[in-house]
């Protein structure tokens, strides 16, 4: 078989303005980057106000291991799927992370004849979102140490004379915005800034500072959970950046950055459009970090989607105690529109990865015999799958198991698995869409058909109204079956801190691996009696959630030894090879 690349370079594609057209766009509602890529105006929504909305199928999938499930893949062979059965269709995923592209994952397009086209312009800048938001990132903190040196070096008074501004009074140990880039270096994760000579503040005033990856940004958030560019702007201005001296919040807005944020990021906020190989229109929109934000696709691109087509599938990073938990805790809350159906992606050797029998870690080979047949590794990974299906059933929404069917799996397992699944009252439809493209997803796609037909009781982890520690509680203990959460002193006084200042209200999210349901990656399966331990909790006022730092997640990754970046290059006629 060809690699996703030349499969990708092979297929003839539809000029972008077709794909437009057949969304009933005009030349009006859109800006095209090239020929195989537009920016979509939202003012399109205007037009379609009153019209009935489609539904809305997410994709989430069993806890992730190093093999890969085929999440993306699934999601888009789902949607061509559905458009071979004749369904109007649209994709919305996030925009890839150049960190992860040239890191351990690699391209987040999909694969095989189920990928997002061209593949080389989604993994590599696409129309300059991520970049835009780092630069917006980059010029708040810039502006925030600029404002700290000024008022320092003039003192207050005189600050205020010379400008006409109020001073802020930072608390230089209390700057809490980061900088940002978009690609992993561990060595960035802890630095110090405004180093001088001795007896010098030209170069600004020293402090502990730190990067954490573009995908972490608040302001990533905020591009997937805004509802129009004036909604963004406001957001924007909400961010808290720094604390004074009297422990007050100085946002975006008290430095009079905010404006200039927003003008940054002017054209973020219009998801791009491209196609699958098979010409279903896709929006990309937004990549907010899956551990530390909400880790799915935006908000205006499933609601300009679900006006333009019958059927919108898009996906939640991670598994369903990641993306899933907060697609349905923070962004349904926020969107005012929850999912109709929920696809959960297994993989016969991804379960038994998750069986515990076996060592595997990224970026290190895989064991042979995890490919083939070994009833017990199922059996014993099939209890994470099954909790899985259980924790979309307690969100009150029907759900569809789909079996992502390598070419070496074992025919005899995938029918045991098929009869495990039925036996728990679950639909289930093997996926042979990497090989087969939208044929080989019609199955799958006639079973999640049914399931939106099914009514959906949806019901969110908690509400609003309790405090933080109950809400870190809810997600822990019902989220993800917990005994409950160990606040640190830190933690304790950080959540007293924000409730004083009428933070209380927000949505949470708890930034832990993704590697396990619990916050141990050497607890494989459906783990029980753990305790969540939450080490330190950051606000996040603008996108509307505070987020708990839980065991040692990290906000910036570090590059394995052997990079995916290692295998890229450019051919004889200037082609990307080595991308996947």
């Amino acid at each position: 078989m060809k690699s996703d690349i030349e499969i990708c370079r092979t297929t003839p594609l539809l000029p972008i303005a077709q794909i437009a057209a057949k969304l009933g766009l005009t030349e009006d509602d859109i800006t095209p980057h090239g020929h195989l890529k537009a920016k979509i105006k939202p003012s399109v929504l205007q037009r379609y106000q009153s019209k009935q909305k489609g539904k809305l199928v997410l994709v989430t999938a069993i806890t992730p291991t190093p093999l890969g499930e085929g999440k993306t893949v699934t999601t888009i062979g789902l949607a061509q799927g559905l458009a071979k059965i004749d369904q109007s269709v649209v994709a919305c995923i996030r925009q890839p992370s150049m960190g992860p592209v040239f890191g351990v994952k690699g391209g987040a397009a999909g694969g095989g004849y189920s990928q997002v086209a061209p593949m080389d312009k989604l993994n590599l800048h696409l129309t300059g979102d991520i970049h835009a938001i780092s630069a917006a990132h980059n010029l708040a903190a810039a502006a925030i140490d600029a404002r700290l040196y000024h008022e320092t070096r003039l003192g207050y008074a005189e600050f205020e004379q010379k400008t006409g501004l109020s001073a802020l009074r930072i608390d230089p140990d209390r700057i809490v915005w980061r900088r940002t880039m978009d690609h992993n270096d561990r060595t960035l994760r802890h630095i110090t800034i405004g180093h001088n000579a001795p007896g010098s503040t030209a170069n600004g005033i020293e402090r502990q500072c730190g990067f954490d990856i573009t995908a972490a940004s608040e302001l990533m958030a905020i591009v997937a959970l805004a509802r129009s560019l004036k909604d963004m702007r406001e957001r924007i201005g909400r961010v808290v950046l720094a604390y004074n001296l009297d422990g007050e919040p100085i946002t975006a807005e008290d430095l009079k950055v905010a404006g200039a944020m927003a003008v940054s990021m002017r054209e973020v906020i219009e998801p791009t459009l491209m196609q699958t190989l098979e010409g279903v229109p896709t929006l990309i929109h937004a990549g907010p970090f899956a551990n530390i934000a909400h880790g799915n696709s935006s908000i205006i691109a499933d609601e300009i989607a679900e006006s333009l087509a019958d059927f919108v599938v898009t996906e939640a990073g991670f598994g369903s105690d990641m993306g899933f938990e907060k697609a349905c805790n923070i962004k349904a809350t926020q969107a005012n529109r929850h999912p109709d159906c929920a696809v959960i992606v297994a993989t016969l050797r991804g379960l038994k990865a998750n069986s515990g029998l076996y060592d595997l870690r990224p970026g290190q080979p895989l064991p042979d015999a995890i490919f083939g047949p070994d009833e017990q590794a199922l059996r014993a990974g099939f209890e994470n799958l099954r909790w899985h299906i259980n924790n979309v059933k307690k969100y009150g929404m029907p759900a569809v198991v789909a079996i992502n069917r390598f070419p070496q799996d074992d025919e005899q397992e995938l029918k045991l698995l098929e009869a495990w699944i039925q036996a728990l009252d679950v639909a289930v439809a093997c996926s042979e869409a990497f090989a087969k493209g939208g044929e080989g997803a019609t199955a799958l796609a006639h079973a999640v058909v049914k399931a939106c037909q099914q009514p959906c009781h949806f019901q969110p982890l908690y509400q609003s109204c309790e405090s933080l520690s109950d809400k870190f509680s809810a997600v822990a203990i019902k989220g993800y079956g917990a005994l409950g959460v160990s606040l640190s002193e830190q933690a304790l006084e950080q959540i007293h801190e924000l409730t004083t200042l009428g933070y209380d209200h927000l949505s949470v999210c708890l930034a832990k691996t993704p590697l396990s349901i619990s916050h141990d990656t050497s607890l494989k399966g459906a783990p029980e009696g753990f305790t969540i331990p939450i080490r330190e909790v950051r606000l996040c006022a603008g996108a509307g959630f505070i987020y708990a730092l839980c065991g040692n997640v990290l906000t910036m990754p570090g590059l394995p030894e052997l990079p995916a970046y290692m295998q890229l290059d450019l051919d004889e006629q200037g082609d990307v090879v080595g991308l996947s």
